[in-house]
Formats: C-alpha cells, structure tokens, sequence
C-alpha cells in the first residue's frame, strides 16, 4: 500500500466524517444539506497534480472571501440565524481546504477541522447518525493522525536540504509511492488503537456529571412544522400527511397482547376546533394558562392514580407548535424530567382552548412523557357548561340548505345522540371514497361538494362533515387533528407513529358520557400506512429501535440514569462482597468468558499464521543453494554501488532489464554493471556454483564501480572492464 494513497484516503475519510456529523444535526435544511454533501463530494475529486496547478494559486482565498461574502450578507439582510451562519461556514471552511490542500501542514488543518465539526455535531444534534460518525472517526482518526505526522516531517526534512544514508537529497515524491512504509501490521495497529481510546470516552462519559445543554446557549426551536395541529386547518389543505414516512413518535403500550398487533388505532389527540366558517377550522377562544400539577403528576380533567392506572409511555419528537399527544381516556400524564446539573430545566406544560396541552421547548429533543389511562376507558372530557354548548351547535351562515336536509334524513327516526352519530358515521363509511387529491378543496363550497359532487376527500372532509352533520340535527360536535395511530416495531417493541399517520376525526359530546371519539373515515383508509413486511421494513425498525436506545441511553442520558447505574453496581458489590449472590449474573459471565476465550483465540490463531509465515520464508530461504544466497548478498551490494552513482534499480525493474537499458544509454558503467547481473543471474537462477575466489573478484569489481569517477570516465571513454 502506498504512503501517499493510504495518508490520503484516511484524511479525506476523517474529513467526510465530520462533515457528515453536522449534516446529520438537522441544523441544515435540505437544500444548503445537499449542497455541502455535493461540495464535499467534488472537493475530494480533486487530484492532486490539479491542486499543484498555478492556476489553483489563490483559489483558496479567492473561495473563502466569497463564502465570507456571502454569509456576512446573509446575516445583515435576511432573518438568517447566526448558528446556522457559523455552522455552514465552518463546513465551507473544510470544503475549500479539501479542495486546495497542497501538502501535509493542509493536510493537519483538515484534520483540525474535522475534530471540531465533530465536537459541533455533539452539541447541534447528537442523534444515531451522529454516533455513527463518531464511531468511524475513533477507528480513522488515530491512522490519520500518525501518517499527517510521518509526512510532514519527510516534507520539513526535504525543506532543511537533508540526505538520506546514501548521501542523496530527500526524495519526497519517492516516498509517498513507497510501499514499505505503510503496511497491514500499521494500519491494523492504528485502528485498534480505537478500543482503548473508546474504553476511555466511555468511562469519561458515564462518571461525568450531566450538564443542561441549555447552558450552551445554543438550542433553539424545531423548525420543522407538522401541519394540521395549530389553530387554524383550511379543509383544502390537508390530506398530503399520508405520504410522509418521517417518524414523529414512539409509543409503548401496556398489556398488548402476545404477539401484538402489527398497526394499531390510538387517536392521539393533538388539537381540537369549535369554529367552521364554511372553509376552514378555527379555535372561537384563545387563552394559554399553567396546566395543575401535584407531586409531578399533571392534571387533565383530575389527577391520576400512578399505582392503579396502566400507563402509556411517548418519546415524542421536536414539533412545532409543542402539542402534547393524549389518547381518548388519559387521566394525567407525568414528564419525564432530564436530572442535569446548571440551569432548572423541567418542563411546565399548557392548557390552552379545547382542553389542548403544550409544553415549552427546553430544547431540541422532543419529549418524553407517561400517559395515565383510564381503567374504565373512561373518555378523557367528560364536562360541557351549558353556556358552552352553543358554540359546539353553531352552524355558518351560507350552509346550503341540502347539508340540514340530509342530516335530517339520514337521522330520521333516531332520538338518542349516540344513535345519531353511529348513523352519520356509518353512512360516511359506506357511501364516500377516500381521495387525498379531492377536488372539492377547490369549491366555494367544500363540503356541500363532497356531499353531493365529487363523494371523495381525505379525512378533513370526512370529520368536517360528521360534525356538521351532527350540529344540523342538535348534537354538539367538534373537530379534531392528531396521529390515528401506529406500526409495531419488533425489534424496539414499541409503535412507531409517522407524520403520514396525520389524521382528523371527531368528538361528540354525549349528555352522561363525556365526549366521545367518533372516526367516519373509512378504517382501511384511515389506518397507519407503514409497510409490515419486506427488506426495507425489517431495516427501517431496526434502525428506528436502535435511535430509541441511542437516544435515551446516550443522548438522554442524565443525571437521573447516573445515579441509578452508580446505586444498581454498589449495591452488586455490596451482595458479592456479602456472599450472596454474584456481582453478575451467570448469564453475564458467560458473556465476558466467552468474549474473552474469543479474544484469546484469535490471538493465538495470529500468532500461529505470523509463525508459519516466518517458517515458510525460512523454508524457503533455507531450500536455496548457498551459491544462490551469496548471489543475492552480492547483487545488494551492487545495487548500493549504483545507488551510489545516481543509477538506482526502480523496484519493478528486473536486474537484466535495467542493465539493458543503462547499455542502450551508453552509460560508461554499464558494460560493467551488465557483466555482474549476468553473473548474479547465472548463480541465482542458472544454478551455477560461486567460489570464495569469485566472490571476492564480484566484490572487488563493485567497489570499483562505487569510486569510480562518472566524469573522468566520460572524458576518457574508458569503462571498468571485468575479466570474463
């Protein structure tokens, strides 16, 4: 492996990585993220013969003055944020020296720069494609670090004027092609140098004391909106949710059944609507007060019971706005507070209009709660004033007059409300067909079209019209926007809620009951679409199960899990050293003996493979004729003798052929040098015998060469001329 090849690769690696880790924060959006991801791309293209190119003299100052340019314009006349200026400078900063390195002090700086892209993407993001990052730079780093050293010193010593051992000037360019200094062995050695550097970050990380990255100042609100759970829904809007595979919460459920479900329906309930104007869904109040909490507990319409109610645990991710997710019959929930040291950092939830609940956003990490069910399913609102109950009946004013008609029909007969709405709801089922792409969104009249028109929409529709409907006929009902539901992950255990999962359906208040979901969307059409089966599928759970765990047992970890881990080994020790049952489990132990017979056999099947390998060139050695083994010696050191004379054997030339060629030059030693090599090659391969006598004469001879003078021998057309 080439010095030059293999330095190269490493650092463009090193490189890549940590300009991967600031892509894989999110702090970027797609489109400055594809740039940088093609810039980098391009950059590494550039050979090297290029970047020596006059013409690339200042193109690396000519490059970092228009991205200073640019970005400082970008700070001054837009609402650009200044993180995300720095950000995206810092990696253009990387991009261009990548492009215009020319040697190894370039080179360091590339390595510097990565490291600290590295150290930004542990405060930016953090995610699993930020441990990944991480991971491939501990293996690249320490190789990378080694080799820049090795060629900044060849390049320092060649700078100095200093000669190697045969009086000869530094051949750098020599040195980047030689094979001899970077071998297997090396890079081996290097990268393993990983697990003890990783052993260490480990242990520093799991002793240190958590710190709030609040304290960081950095952090700042998700930028990415989830439409569908503000306060305002236009009907024609809606719908395109479906397509969208990204993840927005993972859901753990009690009591499944074995084996549970591969979708299930939930009706996460986000944000509910009073207000229909004929187009668009709106809240008729507006009013934000703290929610009541007790001992942790926040209340919804009453406080839980932690040790009777099942609970429902959500890693919810950043949305905005910061809604918070609830089923049908949640009772209380209870945040999962993050114990860090610094800044108070829990988190204060909400209530807003239609029983909604927010939180405030301490950072970028979403959120983490428990939901209290009911035990008796109770449903989670179950009060309406009666001074209320005119704004869930108010109708708009230019409702055609056909809506009414048809709720009184399709009701006709029915007093109880209940009865109402199963009816309105299976009728919606059976007669309409779901359609993302309804043309009654273009109507003046949206739902008046999709009753009597197109009888096609997506869930919007559908709840728009149940709640309608139901109003016409007197029965309070509103609107409501949240998740459906779910797809089990097998490997995570837990359902998998994606922002395609959007959904509407409606609530329906019942005089003694509360109000209760009711969903006229037809359910193949309104289940979670997630695929089950298939590569992709098994891939996708697996990579989502694994960000879970990375994300609360890395990203998360606090100060809450330090402490548990710290009590959970004293009290392991504590039993050992008691003599009761084991520090580890036995399962556990066989684990680690395992592990360490695995260690241990492959050291020994190493040791083993290097042994053979030296006994067969030792066979092979000891299977030559002594003739042949003095050939090579004396071949050596006639090698030295041309090095000496400015006329080195390239190692890809055979000895024959380069003396050949020094014939067909004419060079005044050649005669000579072709004379030994026909000797060596007759000893060496011909099977000729060597006697002390020609040994000596070989050996004469080539001191000969070595003093002779190249320009006294020019001007005198003379040449060392060996006796046959």
């Amino acid at each position: 492996m080439r010095f030059g090849l293999v330095h190269r690769v490493m650092t463009n690696a090193l490189a890549a990585l940590g300009v991967i880790a600031l892509v894989a924060s999110g702090q970027f959006n797609r489109y400055v993220s594809w740039a940088i991801l093609i810039g980098l791309g391009l950059a590494l293209l550039v050979r090297e013969s290029w970047q020596r190119h006059p013409a690339f003299r200042y193109v690396d100052t000519g490059a970092l003055l228009l991205v200073i340019a640019v970005q400082g314009i970008r700070i001054v006349f837009t609402d650009a944020s200044v993180l995300d200026v720095l950000v995206e400078f810092a990696a253009a900063l990387q991009i261009i020296r990548l492009a215009t390195r020319k040697g190894a002090a370039h080179d360091q700086q590339v390595i510097v720069l990565a490291l600290l892209h590295l150290i930004a993407g542990t405060v930016l993001g953090g995610g699993l494609g930020y441990g990944l990052c991480f991971l491939g730079v501990l293996i690249v780093a320490p190789g990378a670090l080694v080799l820049s050293h090795l060629r900044r010193e060849v390049e320092g010593n060649y700078r100095q004027g200093a000669r190697d051992r045969t009086g000869l000037p530094v051949d750098v360019p020599r040195i980047l092609r030689s094979r001899r200094v970077v071998g297997r062995s090396f890079l081996a050695v290097t990268c393993l140098l990983s697990i003890p550097i990783f052993a260490f970050t480990a242990l520093l990380f799991v002793i240190f004391p958590r710190v709030g990255l609040s304290l960081l100042l950095l952090n700042r609100g998700h930028t990415g909106r989830m439409i569908g759970f503000s306060g305002k829904v236009d009907l024609g809007a809606v719908g395109v949710l479906r397509s969208d595979p990204k993840l927005a919460m993972r859901v753990e459920i009690p009591g499944l059944p074995d084996p549970p479900p591969a979708r299930l329906t939930m009706h996460l309930r986000g944000t509910a609507l009073d207000a229909y104007d004929g187009r668009t869904w709106s809240q008729s109040e507006s009013f934000k007060r703290p929610a009541e909490t007790d001992a942790g507990l926040v209340s919804i319409e009453r406080f839980p019971d932690p040790a009777a109610d099942p609970v429902m645990r959500i890693d919810l991710e950043p949305i905005d706005p910061p809604v918070i997710f609830l089923p049908p019959s949640a009772t209380g929930l209870r945040f999962k507070h993050r114990g860090q040291l610094g800044i108070d950092t829990s988190t204060v939830a909400h209530r807003g209009p239609e029983g909604e609940l927010r939180y405030h956003p301490v950072d970028d990490r979403g959120l983490v709660y428990d939901v209290f069910l009911s035990r008796k399913r109770a449903p989670t609102f179950q009060r309406l004033a009666p001074t209320e109950r005119r704004r869930y009946l108010a109708l708009p004013e230019d409702l055609p007059p056909r809506i009414v008609e048809l709720a009184e029909a399709w009701t006709h007969g029915l007093e109880r409300p209940v009865e109402m709405a199963r009816a309105i709801e299976a009728r919606l089922r059976a007669e309409y067909r779901y359609d993302l792409a309804s043309p009654s969104g273009k109507s003046p009249q949206p739902l008046d079209h999709f009753l009597f028109e197109s009888k096609r929409g997506h869930c919007e529709f559908y709840s728009t019209a149940m709640a309608i409907l139901l109003r016409a006929v007197d029965v309070p009902a509103r609107n409501v926007t949240g998740f459906i539901g779910g797809t089990y992950n097998r490997f995570g255990r837990f359902y998998a809620v994606r922002q395609g999962d959007a959904h509407s359906w409606v609530e329906v208040y019942i005089d003694g009951e509360g109000w209760l979901t009711f969903d006229p969307t037809p359910p193949a059409d309104a289940a979670p679409k997630s695929e089950l089966v298939g590569v992709w599928a098994y891939l996708r759970d697996f990579i989502e199960a694994t960000s879970q765990r990375w994300d609360r047992h890395v990203v998360g970890y606090d100060l809450n899990q330090q402490v548990s881990l710290f009590q959970t080994l004293t009290s392991r020790y504590r039993r050992s050293s008691a003599g009761g049952e084991p520090a580890l489990p036995r399962q556990q132990l066989l684990a680690v003996a395992a592990v360490a017979l695995a260690a241990g056999g492959g050291l020994l099947y190493w040791r083993f493979r290097r042994g053979r390998r030296a006994r067969d060139d030792g066979g092979a050695e000891a299977g030559r004729s002594p003739s042949a083994i003095l050939a090579t010696a004396l071949y050596e050191s006639l090698e030295a003798a041309m090095l000496a004379q400015g006329i080195p054997r390239p190692p890809s030339t055979p000895p024959l052929r380069h003396a050949e060629t020094l014939e067909l030059a004419a060079h005044p030693l050649a005669h000579e040098i072709l004379t030994l090599t026909q000797v060596y090659l007759r000893a060496r391969f011909g099977g000729e015998t060597l006697t002390e006598e020609d040994s000596r004469d070989f050996e004469r001879r080539v001191k000969a060469l070595r003093s002779a003078d190249l320009r006294a021998l020019s001007s005198a057309e003379v040449g060392v001329h060996a006796s046959p």
